[in-house]
């Protein structure tokens, strides 16, 4: 009984652990296909253009998901944070600069994070 009781009190905390699973089924592809998209995401992360609402949300994680490695995300997010970090570091290395320069300017979890990226 006290176990199953630890359980139920533990089992929120450690499902509360992870971002919202809200954009776990967002389409990336118009984002992996269409430059205009993804650099019009990377300017809202910059703070050098207009954000959609999903930008916005996505822009509230990022430091976070820097210091952490993505701690709070599921599999599911790990894996599309990924992709979408591949495609803006293939297609748009200027602005993948920018962004490192503006959420781990000190680059204290540039090895961390490029491990990460590196998975998968």
């Amino acid at each position: 009984m006290k176990i199953f009781i630890a359980f139920i009190i533990v089992l929120p905390s450690v499902l509360t652990d992870f971002y919202s699973s809200r954009y776990d089924d967002f389409d990336i592809q118009p984002l992996l296909e269409n430059d205009r998209i993804l650099l019009g995401y990377t300017r809202c992360f910059l703070d050098k253009g207009p954000c959609t609402p999903e930008a916005k949300d996505f822009k509230k994680a990022i430091p976070e998901a820097v210091e952490t490695t993505c701690g709070k995300c599921s599999p599911k997010q790990k894996h599309l944070i990924r992709q979408v970090i591949r495609a803006v570091m293939q297609s748009h290395p200027d602005a993948w600069d920018q962004l490192v320069d503006k959420y781990d300017k000190d680059k204290k979890y540039r090895q961390n994070f490029d491990n990460f990226i590196k998975e998968d």
